[in-house]
């Protein structure tokens, strides 16, 4: 090694009085009053779930941003009330947590090869990050807007394909807030 890649490194002389910390505690508090200010101006981003939901609230004032909100997947239908998955693995290939298991198999119509004989997603292992509805040429799997999903046991929140499509005909006459 040579003289000249050393590099000395020297602590800064601090005077007497930043050496109390007192200019790193008021910039803390500055900050702190900036946060302050700006939730006492703009209101507050606690809610009090679940008397106060999400859908209550308008977009403004931390509402649900229907641009950045993901909720829990649904399998959409086609026009005749089938599910629309082609079984192609793309979602469960494009997923980063791996929660999402096909199993596919022939189609008995025409208009595709393969269908989803099993569909499931593991919605506690899942990271909603929309990578699998990116990823799906045939607009079959969907995030919705739904967030209030309860299971008692971790099988409760492995929705399968019959619990995927129960969720599309409850949310598909939801119009987005």
């Amino acid at each position: 090694m040579k003289p000249e890649d050393v590099l000395e490194l020297r602590e800064p002389k601090l005077n007497s009085f930043e050496s109390m910390f007192v200019p790193a505690v008021l910039s803390g508090l500055g900050t702190t009053m900036r946060h302050l200010r700006k939730s006492v101006v703009g209101g507050h981003r606690t809610m009090q779930y679940p008397e106060e939901r999400r859908e209550n609230k308008d977009v403004f004032h931390g509402g649900m941003d229907t641009q950045r909100y993901r909720g829990v997947h649904r399998l959409n239908r086609d026009e005749q009330g089938r599910v629309k998955c082609v079984a192609c693995y793309m979602c469960a290939t494009a997923c980063p947590a791996h929660c999402i298991h096909i199993i596919g198999e022939q189609a008995p119509w025409t208009d595709r090869e393969k269908y989803p004989a099993k569909f499931d997603i593991d919605e506690l292992r899942c990271i909603y990050c929309g990578m699998c509805e990116e990823a799906c040429p045939v607009d079959a799997i969907e995030l919705t807007y739904e967030y209030d999903m309860v299971g008692l046991t971790r099988s409760e929140m492995i929705f399968d394909k019959e619990k995927l499509l129960s969720v599309y005909d409850r949310t598909v006459a939801k119009k987005p807030m």
